[in-house]
């Protein structure tokens, strides 16, 4: 299982928030870039970009900073990318620039044809990510609930060819509560795409709480503020991982 460094990136900065608030945002470093560098030196094995401008206007806002990233990263490692990405020409330059993967969250829910349409155009590099709260789906930067049930919206997903699935419990995500084990092997158990879990991860008890469902298809976590405020030792992660 993958543990996979989250950097979100606000105004330029790498920021962490709390519940999706943009409000409550804390900036770790000025340096995106800087903050890659890091993460790839220690080992991660991947590494989860959200442009936050870009959730929020539904267009990209930070793509200097995400283009500064890539230079750093090369192609040593895995790069994915979520945040405002609402048309096929936005993936395609983000591609270009050196994504791997590029993450459709809103979007898919929303507009369903173009989650269909980027899946035929660029098969492989496409992950949906599903923010849900109480099993149902939430969209808009996590601020309008949906009655889309999350685990039928991601068997439909499934069905288009995307790569991954990012499943975030929007309502531990930033508030180092602990990652939803139950609802995440849930959705893991439902289908035959991998998934990425991801919001609340606290603790190497989080990792070790979801190593044994690796063989559900839960192929890696996305951490973020308990790493940045030293709760999560990333070396020590990587080695519960790896069944060290």
């Amino acid at each position: 299982m993958q543990i996979i460094p989250a950097i979100d990136i606000k105004d330029g900065h790498c920021v962490r928030l709390k519940q999706g608030d943009l409000q409550s945002a804390t900036v770790f470093s000025e340096d995106p870039a800087a903050m890659a560098q890091h993460w790839l030196e220690l080992g991660a094995p991947r590494l989860h970009l959200v442009d936050l401008n870009g959730a929020v206007a539904g267009k990209p806002r930070n793509e200097l900073a995400i283009r500064e990233v890539i230079s750093v990263i090369g192609d040593e490692i895995p790069v994915q990318l979520g945040g405002g990405i609402r048309d096929l020409d936005t993936i395609e330059r983000y591609l270009d620039d050196g994504v791997s993967f590029v993450i459709i969250g809103t979007a898919a829910v929303k507009n369903p044809g173009f989650l269909h349409d980027a899946c035929s155009a660029f098969p492989g590099h496409i992950i949906v990510g599903l923010d849900a709260r109480d099993g149902k789906v939430a969209t808009d930067g996590w601020s309008k609930m949906t009655g889309h049930d999350v685990v039928d919206l991601a068997r439909k997903f499934e069905d288009y060819g995307v790569e991954a699935i990012v499943y975030t419990d929007i309502g531990r995500d930033g508030m180092l509560t602990g990652v939803n084990v139950d609802a995440t092997v849930k959705l893991a158990r439902e289908l035959k795409t991998p998934v990425i879990a991801s919001g609340g991860i606290a603790s190497l008890q989080d990792i070790h709480q979801l190593l044994p469902h690796a063989g559900d298809g839960i192929i890696g976590a996305i951490a973020g503020r308990a790493l940045y405020e030293g709760k999560l030792d990333f070396k020590e992660a990587l080695k519960a991982a790896k069944g060290e």
